[in-house]
Order: structure tokens, then sequence, then C-alpha cells
């Protein structure tokens, strides 16, 4: 299968070591085992115990039912049953996209959006129907829009929610006409909720929602764990949660027997560690926002949930030499919004720990946009 290159990590994976000022990461700061114990109150001594007497055979074929159990306890609407474990959201997306479409069937993906959730059909050979969100409508949805692209053909809608990369979210109320949309055409919904848990109130999952909603997400971003490589799809339809398990034996086998046990103590822990990152992304945020206020020629459309922004400029130069330029005179880098076929833009990342290496940061990047005033 020939597929694509997937932008965003082509741009930042080579980048990544040697910047000086990583605005382009994503991931809330990563948390140590150290301070998973403290926060969780586990016991240091039964945890080094199992570690050490631990058999490295293969993890639990469908997930550590410690680890389901947790994951299921984030939605409403969700038991552990419906879970599988995956290798971080990456595979768990990879799993869904792959398990649930053939050739010839029809895809109607959102964008701007992680490439996985349109690239990936496309090399499967699916038609794939693009609705591409509109700035001017805070990067939501628009079910008259939507309505267009969606018929009885349409085997999967896929959307990220809260957005990547423009943060933008999505409630229960605003959800009900694309799960309508979705039940009249028989159609499934992927929804990537990797960057889900940041509001104060409960965010709804999509399998709260509708009966054929397919959630994806992970440890990697406001749970600060992506080195665990655990993810996971909760699935409401037991016809696609067979589908998926047999799918998910081709890809992944199972997880690492370290990596579901940490996994479940942190969200056995839940209301905590979403504690510990809203602590860590909002002040973060507020140094954004001030710093946007005072820039004339940057724009942020609708609010962020979630450890970015998609920032628009006006400045007559494309994102790619723009982003490149500041990486090599500065060493900030920054998303470039070719990554998510949205130009003059680039995705900030606010989520990391250094409070001054964002301050510092965003000073170069002004400094650097400034010299593109002539």
């Amino acid at each position: 299968m020939r597929i694509k290159d997937f932008k965003v990590e082509k741009w930042l994976n080579p980048r990544d070591a040697d910047c000086k000022y990583n605005l382009g990461a994503s991931c809330v700061k990563a948390i140590s085992l150290d301070e998973l114990l403290e926060l969780s109150g586990e016991d240091r001594e039964e945890l080094n115990r199992h570690f050490f007497e631990t058999h490295l055979h293969y993890g639990a074929f469908f997930g550590l039912p410690r680890l389901k159990e947790a994951i299921a306890a984030t939605c409403r609407e969700a038991s552990a049953a419906m879970v599988l474990t995956m290798h971080g959201g990456t595979g768990a997306n990879s799993t869904v996209i792959t398990g649930m479409l053939e050739t010839g069937d029809n895809v109607v993906a959102v964008t701007p959006n992680y490439q996985q959730h349109y690239a990936i059909p496309e090399a499967l050979g699916s038609e794939v129907r693009l609705l591409h969100l509109k700035k001017e409508e805070g990067y939501k949805i628009n079910p008259g829009r939507l309505t267009k692209l969606v018929d009885k053909k349409t085997k999967l809608i896929t959307l990220t929610n809260p957005n990547n990369p423009t943060g933008a979210y999505m409630d229960a109320d605003e959800l009900a006409p694309v799960v309508e949309i979705a039940r009249q055409n028989g159609a499934y919904i992927l929804c990537d909720e990797i960057y889900r848990g940041l509001a104060d109130e409960y965010m709804p999952s999509i399998v709260d929602l509708y009966e054929k909603g397919i959630a994806t997400g992970s440890m990697s971003k406001v749970y600060s764990m992506a080195g665990t490589r655990v993810g996971w799809a909760i699935v409401r339809e037991p016809e696609a949660y067979d589908i998926l398990e047999n799918r998910r034996s081709y890809d992944t086998i199972c997880n690492g027997v370290f990596d579901e046990l940490i996994a479940a103590i942190a969200l056995e822990n839940n209301e905590k560690m979403l504690a510990r990152a809203r602590g860590i992304v909002r002040p973060h945020k507020k140094i954004v926002d001030e710093w946007l206020a005072e820039q004339p020629r940057l724009s942020v459309y609708g609010e962020s949930l979630t450890t970015t922004m998609l920032v628009h400029y006006d400045y007559d130069i494309a994102a790619l030499p723009l982003c490149d330029g500041l990486y090599k005179e500065t060493g900030v880098l920054l998303c470039h919004g070719g990554c998510f076929e949205e130009e003059k833009s680039f995705r900030l990342g606010y989520g990391f720990g250094d409070r001054q290496l964002l301050t510092e940061g965003l000073k170069a990047l002004g400094g650097y946009l400034a010299k593109q005033e002539g």
C-alpha cells in the first residue's frame, strides 16, 4: 500500500531533538514514574516487587482488565467489554480505519485534522470526501455542509474532538446533528478524542452519544505518558468490535505488560491527572493569549481546549519557508500549517512544562516575525 508522506511527523521528528524552543510539541509535560506514584498514592515497594517478579510473556491479549475498566470509566456509556487497547493513539486510528474500510467505501473526513484520518483511507482506495472546517465558523462542523457530503454509501465519518490542530471543541449539543446525519445514513463515526479532558466540566465522548460511535484515545497528550505507547478504541457495536478485535491481532497482538499497568494506575486517578494537565496548560495558554494580543498580524479563530492552537498570519510568505527560516535562525520549532492542509498558518503548542522556555520562545518568534514586515 503506497501512502503519502506523513507531513507532521516528517517535519517535526527530525528537528525535535535539536531545537532550542519546541513550540511545535502537543503533549502536556511528561510525567515521571516518581511523580505518578506520588500523585496516585500507589505503593512503591509493591510496584517494585511486581516489576521484578513479572514474567515477560505476552500481555493481556485484549488489554489488561484493570486498564480496560479504567478506560471505560472515562466515559458515561462505556464498559470494559467495549475497550480494545492499542499501540498508541496512532495505532488505534490506523487499526480502526484499516479494519472498518475496504476499497470503494466512502469516507467523509473533517479537515484540518491529523493526517491519518484522510491519508489512510485514500491509500486504501476509499473515496474520500473532505469537509474543510472554516475559520469563520470557529473550526466547528457545519451540519448543513456535512449533510451534502454524507449519503447511504458513506461507511465512516472521521473527526477529532477537540480538534487537532485548532483545539476547537464541539459539545454534546453541537455533536447531536452530526450524530443524526450519521444515523440516518447508517455511517460509523470515528472520533479521535486524544485531547479530551481539559475542560472543567465533563466532555462527552462519541460513545456516549451514538451507538455506532468509535472513540480513540491514548496516554500521550493530556495524560503526559507518550512513552508508554498505550492507546485504545472504545466500540459500542458488537459487530464493529469483532472486526477491530481481529484487525488488532494483525497489527498489535497485545501491548507491553508494564506499559498497560502504568497506564492503568494513571487512569484510575483520572481526575488528578487531568487536574495536573490543566494546571500546566492554562497558565501557559494565558501567556500565549497575552503575546498574541500584541501581534496585530496574527489571528486565532475560536477557543482552544487542547495544548495547541492554529495561528493564522498576514505575511507574504508560505507556511513551510516561514517555519523553516524561523527554525534555522532562532531554534524555534513550530508546526507549519501545510501539515494540516491549512496554509498561511502554524500550530503553536504550549503544553510543555518550562514557562521560561515558552516566554523566550515567543519572544524569539515575535522578533523573527517582525523581520517579515518588509
